[in-house]
């Protein structure tokens, strides 16, 4: 299985650089690289589908990760290209042309679509540990129970998003903070969500041959969440534009959903 393994990672890994490489040079022509944003949930049903044809590991278990996961992709990927849509270059991006000039493309290159591409083989390692092994070749528990945690995470991410969207959507809301529905059992229901949906899939890959080593997939996503991409980056933010957001922080999980506290300021 060791070789299959390698075979397996290193034609994902030619192929998904080849899309993010293309990416890039679509990026150039457009002056955008926030289009790496939409493209993080349809890189993850590429990777998927390309395992799929790939091995030959138990049918029914292999269908299930797949559809999983581009229920997923597919989704996240309509909801950042709808809500990105007109809005223009992100500002992260557009700091980074600043601040390389014309070393920008480059770099950007590097370190954002390429890395990018990088992320997303570690974090499907479990969708592809998974499909690959061929034993046992029957349902387990696991495969039941790694779903039914997708299915949560999914309904939090889901769901949180329209949740915010209805929100903004409204211009009676403006200068508010969500705080309702999921929003007030965590400050960031879609990324724990997306998180939850991670630790499923590597619930169904855990007991299969080397799929213990997938934890890295859910770990890497929940870091990733937690402390660069997600909760710590946007907050800053927040906490800079809108002072009301701090009185939010002080009542409300930042994560995993919870029951409000009760501030005595």
């Amino acid at each position: 299985m060791v070789e299959s393994m390698i075979l397996l990672l290193a034609t994902n890994l030619v192929i998904i650089l080849a899309c993010m490489t293309l990416l890039w040079l679509v990026s150039l022509v457009i002056k955008d690289a926030s289009i790496v944003d939409s493209f993080w949930g349809p890189g993850f049903v590429i990777v998927t589908w390309s395992t799929f044809a790939q091995t030959q590991g138990f049918l029914d278990r292999n269908i299930l990760v797949s559809v999983l996961v581009t229920l997923w992709g597919m989704r996240l990927f309509l909801h950042i290209f709808t809500r990105n849509l007109g809005r223009g270059e992100d500002y992260r991006y557009i700091e980074m042309r600043q601040k390389h000039g014309s070393r920008f493309p480059l770099v950007s290159y590097f370190t954002i679509f390429l890395f990018q591409g990088i992320l997303m083989l570690i974090i499907a390692s479990s969708v592809q540990i998974s499909q690959l092994s061929t034993l046992p070749d029957h349902w387990t528990w696991t495969d039941f129970i790694g779903a039914a945690v997708w299915l949560s995470g999914f309904y939090f991410e889901a769901v949180g998003d329209w949740q915010l969207r209805r929100f903004l959507a409204d211009q009676g809301n403006r200068g508010k903070v969500m705080d309702r529905g999921l929003w007030a059992l965590t400050r960031h229901p879609n990324y724990f969500g997306e998180a939850v949906m991670w630790w499923g899939v590597f619930i169904i890959a855990a007991p299969l041959q080397y799929g213990f080593v997938t934890i890295i997939s859910p770990l890497l996503i929940t870091f990733l969440l937690l402390r660069v991409s997600g909760v710590t980056l946007l907050e800053k933010g927040m906490m800079k534009k809108n002072p009301a957001y701090a009185r939010y922080v002080e009542t409300t999980s930042s994560f995993v959903p919870w029951f409000k506290e009760r501030s005595g300021k």
